[in-house]
């Protein structure tokens, strides 16, 4: 077997490992954050559970940092004490980005994580199989409940060669994308093996699993390895070690082979992940500003790489350089060796550890601004500004340009960076508060932000509505519900976010919605990309959304609406979409039946503006009882 295989084979509890068939997991731990786990600690609170059963369970304060007002600190304080509550492990404000915590402190290679946010498969680095949800689906899993999910395809990514220098692993990552595309995963898990593999360390391997997300990929996965062994020695965690690896003789559903030694430094440009070239093509590009973290590039090797740069020098006038380094264990070596008073000396403004600028939470570029970012996602106006340019760039392109005022090519600085593995890591966990112990009574503290989740109704035998609006390619949560840092407050409260949702496509849309009575949202392809985010369905539901119809569906956002009660079809004939207008009725008669029909293979017979339309749903025959019973903690509670 592969290795992606032998961990599915050791907690499959249900299902054949055949591509495409449906499987159930057993969830040996949970993640969540704070935009995502006010919602989650809900549906949790809401199946009457009173003990997580997983291994462990965290739940990470790292999105909602910037408290301009009594929202966030109340979501805090609430997920804050129903994780004391409930046997959750609570990592406090200041100690860093989920991923970049997860990786350092609790990753075990060969075991299951099931986070609410779309890239947990950051922690594929350490041979995990890491696997990014809506918070429902985590809420289940910390209830001890399985995990369902189409048994992705395993394409093998076979490394050879070792990166050149000024050459990093960002750029590895983004020649994949730029082969595969934003959509070119979907349904698969890459899996990363050859030679090439022993040259990346542990912080390399978790930059390209962590944007394995933006090809849509279930998750990626590295073999454990003496390089894994010698990571987890430094973080006083040898004992979780255990060689891990894809046998000699395994096959891979699709192959690919990617020589480190060829590669040169690649950018990202606007809108899109996929949108790749070289740094040398577009070399000269003015820059406004230059935000160096998050959980793709913010481990202490990368931070070091930047101090070694910016060393010396100082940020050009034209220049904003911020910089979030991705934990507390990561910033306490900074301060410690003197490379964080070099950033500063050379004019960086220092963040604290968390996501920040990645989600809009603070330091948005100006108006029409150049912004250079090691970050994940460039999506349109996903920095807060709508009309700023934003480029995706490995650390070493995105410290010299700051220096330089302009895009630049790191190879032209002439410096050679020491490859940084350190042989032991300062460890300290005490932001992360144990849960109560059995029988301490512990108080839920509810804000007046917490809103209930919306009432779910079972699906109506003729299933009918207007389309509402009518949306092209890769659309994302970002375009579905806007996430930033006026937004970002109101996680806990649907009603609030609904008058914002899809308002970066239509600002009329929330209005439309209410005054047609809710409808059907028409979509094209890779519809749902980015990010995890459950109120891209949630805010849908709540202003009446039925069924989204589109060309095709990211993996979790398809799940995340079967989840909340909204039908995900496609359309058979893709002339259909052309067809559709805004306004026109969709009706599905005997829509039960047909969704249960459609989970055999056959597919929806409809209408669209009286026209007789062929659509498809790709649901299991499980999802389509959810659907059916208005979603799956109506399911839940039914005793399915």
């Amino acid at each position: 077997m592969n290795l992606s295989q032998k961990i599915i084979s050791a907690h499959l509890l249900s299902g054949e490992m055949r591509p495409g068939e449906e499987i159930a997991l057993r969830i040996d731990q949970t993640l969540t954050q704070d935009a995502t786990g006010t919602m989650a600690y809900l549906q949790f609170e809401s199946m009457g559970i009173p003990q997580v059963k997983t291994k462990r369970s965290l739940a990470y304060i790292d999105h909602n940092t910037l408290q301009s007002g009594f929202e966030n600190a109340d979501d805090h304080a609430y997920i804050q004490s129903v994780a004391k509550k409930h046997g959750v492990w609570f990592s406090r404000p200041g100690n860093g980005i989920c991923h970049q915590v997860h990786l350092e402190r609790f990753s075990v290679p060969g075991e299951t994580l099931l986070g609410s946010d779309s890239h947990t498969p950051t922690c594929g680095a350490m041979a995990m199989l890491a696997i990014g949800a809506g918070g429902l689906d985590v809420a289940v899993a910390m209830g001890g409940g399985a995990y369902y999910l189409a048994m992705p395809k395993i394409c093998r990514v076979y490394l050879t060669g070792q990166l050149p220098p000024m050459v990093s692993a960002k750029d590895v990552i983004l020649e994949v994308l730029r082969r595969r595309s934003v959509k070119g995963g979907v349904g698969y898990i890459m899996e990363y093996a050859g030679p090439g593999v022993e040259s990346l360390t542990v912080p390399e391997r978790a930059t390209i699993t962590n944007m394995g997300a933006e090809l849509g990929a279930t998750t990626s996965i590295f073999p454990c390895d003496q390089i894994s062994r010698q990571f987890l020695q430094a973080q006083g965690r040898e004992s979780v070690w255990r060689e891990m690896k894809a046998d000699a003789d395994a096959v891979y559903d699709e192959e690919m082979t990617l020589n480190l030694s060829e590669l040169e430094p690649l950018t990202a440009q606007p809108h899109s992940p996929d949108n790749v070239t070289t740094v040398k093509s577009i070399a000269g590009l003015p820059v406004d500003q230059v935000a160096i973290g998050s959980c793709t590039n913010s481990s202490f090797a990368d931070m070091m790489k930047v101090a070694a740069i910016l060393d010396g020098h100082t940020v050009a006038e034209n220049v904003s350089l911020v910089i979030a380094p991705g934990s507390m264990q990561v910033l306490t070596m900074l301060a410690a060796n003197g490379a964080l008073a070099k950033m500063v000396a050379a004019g960086a403004r220092i963040l604290e550890c968390a996501c920040g600028p990645c989600i809009g939470m603070g330091q948005s570029p100006k108006s029409g601004g150049v912004t250079l970012r090691t970050f994940n996602r460039n999506f349109k106006g996903r920095s807060g500004t709508a009309d700023a340019q934003v480029y995706l760039v490995g650390p070493e392109t995105a410290a010299v340009s700051a220096i330089a005022g302009k895009l630049t090519d790191p190879r032209d600085f002439a410096l050679e960076l020491p490859r940084i593995v350190p042989e032991q890591f300062p460890v300290n966990d005490n932001m992360v508060v144990e849960p109560a112990a059995p029988g301490e009574t512990v108080e839920v503290v509810r804000g007046k932000n917490i809103k209930p989740i919306p009432a779910h109704q079972p699906m109506p035998q003729c299933l009918q509505g207007k389309i509402l609006i009518h949306l092209g390619d890769n659309i994302s949560t970002d375009h579905i519900m806007p996430s930033n840092a006026k937004l970002l407050p109101y996680r806990s409260n649907v009603p609030y976010l609904a008058d914002y949702c899809l308002t970066p496509c239509d600002p009329q849309f929330p209005a439309r919605a209410k005054e047609w009575g809710g409808g059907i949202v028409v979509g094209g392809e890779n519809y749902g990309q980015g990010s995890s985010r459950e109120h891209a369905a949630l805010t849908p539901l709540y202003l009446g959304v039925k069924a989204v119809v589109a060309k095709s569906f990211a993996r979790i956002h398809a799940a995340n609406l079967i989840n909340n009660g909204i039908v995900p079809l496609t359309f058979v004939n893709p002339a259909d979409y052309d067809a559709c207008a805004l306004g026109e009725e969709l009706t599905i008669e005997n829509a039960p039946q047909q969704i249960r029909d459609a989970a055999k293979g056959q597919t929806v017979s409809a209408h669209i503006g009286g026209r007789p339309v062929v659509l498809a749903c790709a649901a299991s025959a499980r999802q389509a009882d959810m659907l059916i019973a208005g979603g799956l903690l109506n399911y839940v509670k039914q005793g399915q």
